[in-house]
């Protein structure tokens, strides 16, 4: 079966579009993308639009440049469009302007999920998306300045709860601040495999409850800020060795880095804790099999 033929059958094609949602939380499974769609739609239906649109451009803009087949049926092609597709509607007003960024967003992480993952020494994970989101920004407000930001609502400070700010931490991977979508996204995730469910989970209580011991701000707390990075890292460090230990370290770097960028930067941190926490994790463990060998073997 070529590449037009695979796109041309709506089934599977639709399975390629659900597993680039899935591979957000590097799940490559169509139902954890469905269940993951949902859980978007749930907290924003104009953030499911701009998610699905990265989703079918990101595989469409890499089929018609030709690149790897399987890289493309994975999903691998479109989990970083569709993070640029929700961010673009979680920052920017819905105006002509917002949607010809979203779709130069969307094209330009692809080429960059490509050129990433073929120069770059480490998992790319969703490093596109972080680069090109940035740079959408820089564009939008060099445009037409701040006016077009979404305007935050102001709301009044509210305990909700240490589940619901648990289910908040896994929600916002995506954007999506609220209880039920944390619910949809651990789902998703269980339905491909249960232990990054509980990973993903792992992540979320291990982020809030470092950032509660810091004394970071409650309202970020209460959103979920600092469980989304460490969820993602989680399941990162685990995919890359099968270690709980691997897992803790990456989660209790993530917290502290999610705090830097905003702080230190004037930049919104998105996804990029995440990214550094895990290629972090992977340097300490090169730098380990270099003076200890791999684990299990013995010293020489």
């Amino acid at each position: 079966m070529n590449d037009r033929q695979t796109l041309g059958d709506p089934a599977h094609a639709s399975r390629i579009v659900l597993r680039g949602f899935g591979q957000v939380m590097l799940q490559g499974h169509a139902g954890t993308g469905l269940l993951f769609l949902i859980g978007i739609a749930v907290a924003s239906p104009l953030m499911a639009v701009g998610a699905g649109i990265g989703a079918i451009i990101g595989p469409l803009v890499a089929s018609l440049a030709q690149f790897d087949r399987a890289e493309i049926e994975d999903g691998i092609h479109g989990f970083n469009p569709v993070l640029v597709g929700i961010a673009t509607f979680f920052y920017l007003k819905p105006e002509p302007l917002t949607w010809g960024l979203l779709v130069v967003g969307c094209v330009g992480s692809t080429f960059l999920t490509f050129a990433m993952r073929r120069f770059v020494p480490f998992p790319t994970y969703t490093a596109p998306f972080v680069l090109a989101t940035w740079i959408l920004l820089l564009l939008a407000h060099a445009m037409v300045g701040t006016t077009i930001d979404v305007q935050p609502v102001p709301t009044e400070y509210m305990s909700v709860g240490l589940v619901d700010e648990i289910l908040r931490g896994v929600a916002e991977v995506m954007f999506g601040a609220n209880m039920v979508t944390g619910m949809f996204f651990l789902a998703g995730i269980a339905l491909c495999n249960w232990r990054h469910a509980v990973l993903a989970l792992l992540g979320s209580v291990l982020g809030l409850f470092v950032a509660m011991y810091h004394h970071d701000p409650v309202e970020a707390i209460t959103l979920g800020l600092y469980g989304y990075n460490a969820s993602l890292a989680a399941i990162a460090g685990f995919l890359w060795r099968k270690s709980l230990f691997v897992s803790i370290l990456a989660i209790l770097i993530s917290v502290p880095l999610t705090e830097f960028f905003p702080s230190w930067l004037g930049i919104p941190p998105l996804t990029a804790p995440f990214v550094a926490a895990a290629w972090l994790v992977i340097v300490l463990g090169q730098i380990e099999v270099l003076f200890l060998g791999e684990p299990g073997e013995e010293p020489s």
